[in-house]
């Protein structure tokens, strides 16, 4: 399957090969035509154990990334095996096969198995489930975590080590354990300032503000933008309900977002609205000011407007 998507690689967390390509060659697609590759290099991905507790598919995907990123994958396969794959829900193998543009495969590929067959019964193909059962057995393809394929070269990851994690300081591939945030945030500002090459900007620099009657005073490192937007983590419904029960606990200790934070919530699929709205979770989130603004992208690619005017001047 081809999209005209960069992440149309998620259906690959079915199985299915599949990645996004350009305008062009979509519509020779649609108009019959081939489309010709030479047939790639297929890296092993081998993932064993079990996350721990409170470790989520977006620590996961940080880490993946950064060692694919290391490992060098752009124009290959990389498909993923093991007894750790069993662990994985189908949603979080979608996050990891979502980030494929990030660590630069083509495809980042899972197993056919019962986790297959149940997303095709949720989503109402109930014809097909056996057939698919019996085509994947009969091709050898059915997903075996004790098995070993072939591959061109492979990595190995326990999931037990994976650790909370942040994309940063620019790039994901640059992950940052949330436990070094801050540390990380330090020894790397002298060179993002000196980017800039403003003499105003100095290390120890301040800025006083107000909004809404609330006097701040901003520094290198404030947070004045926090969203929930339509990119890996929202394609993650485990990831979507974490943020709801983070809301409803934060508004029950009587937590709030401060004024000069500009907040919005904006996911891939009027779905999440349901789901977040019927579990009661869309009142706390709102009550911390993450309104639903529309669906899709926003802030991840700069499509967020404005910051608020005091802080943006």
């Amino acid at each position: 399957c081809v999209g005209t998507d960069s992440h149309t690689t998620m259906l690959n967390g079915l199985g299915i090969v599949g990645w996004g390509v350009g305008g062009i060659e979509a519509e020779a697609a649609m108009l019959g035509q081939p489309i010709s590759m030479l047939i790639p290099q297929v890296i092993g991905f081998k993932l064993h154990g079990k996350l721990r507790t409170g470790v989520t598919a977006t620590d996961l995907v940080l880490t993946i990334t950064q060692m694919l990123r290391k490992k060098g994958v752009v124009g290959k396969f990389v498909e993923f095996f093991g007894q750790g794959v069993a662990e994985l829900s189908l949603a979080d193998r979608a996050t990891i096969a979502n980030m494929a543009p990030e660590y630069g495969a083509t495809i980042g590929v899972f197993p056919v198995d019962d986790k297959t067959l149940d997303y095709l019964n949720l989503t109402g193909r109930t014809k097909n489930t056996e057939l698919v059962k019996k085509y994947y057995q009969e091709q050898g393809m059915w997903f075996d975590p004790s098995a070993t394929p072939t591959f061109t070269d492979s990595l190995d990851l326990d999931l037990d080590t994976v650790e909370p994690s942040l994309a940063g300081p620019s790039r994901p591939q640059d992950r940052v354990t949330l436990k070094n945030v801050k540390t990380e945030f330090a020894s790397n500002l002298p060179k993002l300032l000196e980017q800039m090459k403003d003499p105003a900007a100095k290390p120890g620099a301040t800025a006083k503000i107000a909004v809404d009657g609330v006097d701040a005073n901003l520094e290198h490192g404030s947070v004045v933008i926090a969203a929930i937007t339509s990119c890996t983590n929202t394609s993650n419904p485990a990831g979507l309900m974490t943020a709801g029960l983070l809301a409803k606990k934060a508004v029950e200790k009587g937590l709030s977002t401060k004024p000069w934070v500009k907040t919005s919530l904006a996911p891939g699929s009027k779905v999440v609205t349901d789901y977040l709205t019927e579990s009661g979770l869309m009142k706390p989130l709102e009550a911390l000011k993450f309104y639903l603004v529309g669906y899709g992208c926003t802030t991840c690619i700069g499509n967020a407007g404005p910051l608020i005017d005091a802080v943006s001047k």
